[in-house]
Formats: C-alpha cells, structure tokens, sequence
C-alpha cells in the first residue's frame, strides 16, 4: 500500500489572502476540471460524466493515465477521489483545515494501492517516493492554491 501526505499553509507570508470559501471554491472547480489547477500538460482531459447532489464521476488523463474517479464533496473541508479506474485504486483526499494556531492549511493524503502489481513491490515502492517528494502531490497542493489567487485576481472565484 501507499500512504502519502503533504500539508501547506493555505496563506503564507507575502502570498495574497485566501478565506477557506473561496479555497473551497477552487478545489469543487479543480474537481470538475483539472486542468485549471495541475501544473501545464499534466491533465490533458477531464470531463464529468454524471454529477450528483453530493458527489461527481469524471473521466481524466492525468500524467498519461486514463482515470475514473467518484468524487465526493464533505461541503467546506473536504473532496475524497476514489480511484473507480485506472493505475491506482484506492482514494486520495484535499482537506481544509486550521492548525492549533488556527491558520487555514490544506492537506492532501492517499491510501492506495496499484493495479496487477505485488502489494509494497518496486512499483509501488516508486510510486510512494514520487508521491512524497517535493515535485509530488505537495505541487498539486501549491499549484492548486496559485491558481485558485490567479482566479481571485481576475474576479471568478
């Protein structure tokens, strides 16, 4: 299994103010259209396919992989990604929340495991290193606040 987290703070130093509406806002938009928020070229499709009161399925090729995920919103701190197809099964969650200083962080965390390979083999392993480095899903976490400003900015969140 692989089990990564990377938490950054939502409004650090010298970076413009985001309330967590608005960082809410971001992550329900970067949920129905990925492309907006991951870094340049690495979602090329993402297009919803059924959406529900409390959750949506999307079909995305996300760093070449072809994935199905239901994706369920817990309104204001929380969007869980079920890996329904694809490489990876398992979920992988983007959660809001404040620290004991109470500064607003968003924290991404997986439990996954992948498809057809040996369970804590060298694939897995790989995966797990990708996942917890500096260029892994802590990119996505500050990518995914950069745009979320950009948005802010140009009035469309």
């Amino acid at each position: 299994m692989i089990y990564a987290s990377a938490t950054v703070p939502v409004n650090p130093a010298g970076e413009i103010p985001l309330t967590r509406a608005q960082v809410w806002h971001g992550l329900v938009m970067k949920a129905r259209d990925a492309r907006l928020f991951l870094p340049p070229g690495l979602c090329t499709r993402c297009e919803v396919i059924h959406d529900g009161d409390t959750h949506i399925v999307r079909e995305a090729t996300i760093a070449g992989d072809d994935l199905r995920e239901i994706i369920s919103f817990e309104a204001g701190s929380k969007v869980s990604f079920f890996q329904a197809g694809g490489p990876r099964e398992g979920v992988i969650i983007n959660e809001l929340f404040e620290d004991e200083g109470g500064a607003l962080q968003l924290r991404f965390y997986c439990l996954l495991g992948l498809r057809g390979k040996q369970p804590g083999g060298p694939e897995e392993q790989a995966e797990q290193a990708r996942m917890s480095s500096d260029g892994g899903y802590r990119t996505a976490l500050l990518s995914t606040l950069k745009r979320s400003r950009e948005l802010l900015g140009q009035g469309k969140l």
